[in-house]
């Protein structure tokens, strides 16, 4: 090829080249907010997990969410005082650009009710069989006000340290115990390994009383498990009716976002939808 010919067609080809290579897209036309600008346009999702779970158990929801095309975060939860556990959300909550759906299961319930308090960018709040406590009540206070919750039968309570010396106390549920009572409907295997890798929680989370709750002004959406053994179904009830939240329920045991992902990112998605 001509030198002339050959340094024409590089000139060409170049951008192209450079575009492939850095992982861009060849340039197109615009087509507004419609187009490039559409996937930021939809709020993060903000998952977090309750006590005796991780944030895995998300992994389910997670992946139907993402195919909706959300962007997706589920941090994990530190389980070791409901102050602080808050605190550490809104850090997680500021590293985060645009509108949020924030979603608790179980105590995350407790976590999202305080962390989403005052900050505008979060749209709609999720409960999946989740505490909704208000000002002054704690998740064991809520968990004891119906019957219902046999988890008090299988957990050990373990010590554990402090950083001024002292030591504290959680709480694990015993792992032969672990899939009739937490994950009665997730495969026995499955609920093996969950069992193994389950979080302690502290005492002191769940005996925490909450200060300032962000559902009286942000909308909210409750999924109540109707087979859980964690949460009595009827207290669930009774705090998503209280809050005003737009309730599905659904037979599944408290771990219904392994059991029953699918039903878990409709709740999600129809929160997000509503508020976009």
């Amino acid at each position: 090829m001509h030198p002339t010919k050959r340094t024409l067609a590089l000139a060409v080809a170049l951008p192209a080249v450079l575009a492939s290579l850095m992982g861009a897209a060849p340039s197109a036309p615009s087509d507004g907010p419609a187009g490039a600008d559409r996937h930021r346009l939809k709020p993060t999702v903000v998952l977090v997990h309750g006590a005796f779970a991780d944030a895995s158990s998300w992994s389910g929801t997670i992946r139907r969410l993402q195919r909706a095309g959300y962007p997706v975060l589920a941090p994990a939860n530190p389980l070791r005082g409901l102050a602080t556990d808050t605190a550490y959300l809104r850090g997680a909550l500021a590293a985060v650009d645009g509108p949020v759906i924030l979603v608790g299961h179980s105590y995350g319930g407790a976590v999202i009710s305080g962390a989403a308090v005052g900050d505008s960018r979060v749209k709609a709040l999720v409960y999946i069989a989740a505490f909704t406590p208000a000002k002054d009540e704690s998740a064991a206070e809520l968990a004891a006000k119906f019957p219902g919750s046999t988890l008090g039968d299988t957990v050990t309570p373990l010590p554990y340290p402090l950083p001024d010396g002292g030591s504290g106390t959680e709480l694990v549920i015993e792992q032969s115990k672990f899939h009739a009572q937490f994950a009665s409907d997730v495969h026995p295997a499955d609920a093996a390994v969950m069992a193994a890798t389950q979080r302690p929680v502290a005492t002191t989370a769940l005996e925490e009383k909450a200060g300032q709750v962000a559902w009286k002004t942000i909308p909210s959406w409750a999924l109540i498990a109707t087979a859980d053994k964690n949460i009595p179904p009827t207290a669930e009830r009774w705090m998503a009716r209280r809050a005003g939240s737009r309730i599905t329920e659904v037979a599944a045991s408290h771990a219904v976002t392994v059991s029953r992902p699918a039903v878990v990112a409709d709740v999600i998605l129809d929160a997000a939808r509503a508020t976009r």
